[in-house]
């Protein structure tokens, strides 16, 4: 057995990704351990920066509140695949983490959020204003981290700004008359998740030196894993109490948002397309929660959960097919062992 995934709720505690795995490998283990404890302290010195007392309250909201910090110890991973010491992959570590909270500060401004890792979002808080401008500092701050790490980091970094930013305007902006809205649906997925991973994978990999073909293989791991990850994501919201996912459960049902299952589950007109394409109409006039229970039975009899998670269990083999690419090794086995976990995230 290559590793053992808890299924703890992920908001129960704060604790890293690195403790949830059992890699096997001690030494691998020390060293994730180590890593992922200088960025926390690379990130709270960041969020200490700011001069207003304000801006950093606000912008250490989501830093302060834990999550799983997937993007941190992906970078410490891929710095494994390198020659130099992996603890020249902490900043970029840090890095990875900023750019992601801040896309949650803009997603929940979006996405009209009340919560977000068992605690109130800062547009709840503080207001939508704020919480846009809270979510820019801290790209502002990545963007600093990025040119300490060099033109490449400068650029990966910048790389996946972009496409997560076009990601988050095609979700806002929908698929147009003519578009698959699957199609557009992995496409705003590819730049809200996927370009995140692969570049704290990138980024790691780089620190260290390691070779292109090596950078290249985990770049494309990492597209399919932030896939995958998405794909569980949606059937969490659907599936999942809110304890569970530190998250509203069901607010993309309840904003209307035609996430995986439902996508799938219009595409195929079933004989429940026409009660749930209703049900998602009236959502943003409806009471709040209301049609949800309904909403997920159908999403379940009509078979479209069960085909979003074979969807997403294709994309974690697409996932492991490029590890192939990847010297065996315990840094390998890890990135095998974090399959096993978006696998069992839904469970």
């Amino acid at each position: 057995m290559v590793a053992s995934v808890t299924t703890e709720p992920e908001s129960s505690t704060r604790r890293s990704m690195a403790t949830e795995l059992t890699i096997g490998d001690p030494a691998l283990a020390a060293r994730l351990a180590r890593g992922m404890d200088a960025s926390e302290k690379r990130l709270r010195a960041v969020a200490a920066e700011a001069r207003d007392p304000g801006v950093a309250d606000v912008a250490g909201h989501l830093l302060g509140s834990g999550g799983k910090r997937l993007r941190p110890l992906l970078a410490l991973l891929g710095a494994e695949f390198g020659e130099r010491d992996p603890s020249a992959a902490v900043t970029a570590a840090a890095l990875a983490e900023l750019v992601h909270v801040a896309s949650l500060y803009h997603d929940d401004v979006m996405d009209q959020a009340r919560t977000r890792r068992g605690v109130p979002s800062a547009n709840a808080r503080w207001g939508n204003s704020t919480a846009v401008l809270a979510g820019n500092w801290l790209l502002s701050k990545a963007a600093q981290l990025s040119s300490e790490l060099g033109p490449e980091a400068i650029r990966l970094q910048s790389d996946a700004t972009h496409r997560l930013v076009m990601g988050q305007v095609r979700e806002l902006i929908g698929p147009s008359g003519d578009d698959d809205p699957l199609s557009h649906y992995f496409a705003v997925v590819a730049g809200k998740s996927a370009a995140l991973i692969a570049m704290a994978l990138q980024l790691g990999a780089v620190r260290t030196g390691a070779p292109e073909r090596v950078v290249e293989a985990l770049a494309e791991y990492g597209e399919h894993l932030g896939i995958a990850f998405q794909v569980a994501d949606d059937i969490l919201d659907i599936t999942s109490s809110s304890e569970v996912s530190g998250k509203e459960q069901g607010k993309d049902l309840a904003i209307g948002v035609a996430s995986l299952p439902v996508l799938l589950a219009l595409a195929a007109e079933r004989p429940e397309a026409d009660e749930l394409r209703t049900l998602l109409n009236a959502a943003t006039a409806a009471p709040e929660g209301a049609g949800l229970p309904r909403a997920v039975a159908l999403l379940d009899r009509c078979g479209a959960l069960s085909e979003a998670r074979a969807v997403m269990h294709a994309r974690l083999l697409r996932a492991r097919t490029a590890l192939n690419g990847l010297p065996h090794g315990p840094a390998t086995r890890a990135l095998h062992a974090l399959c096993d976990f978006v696998a069992h995230r839904d469970h």
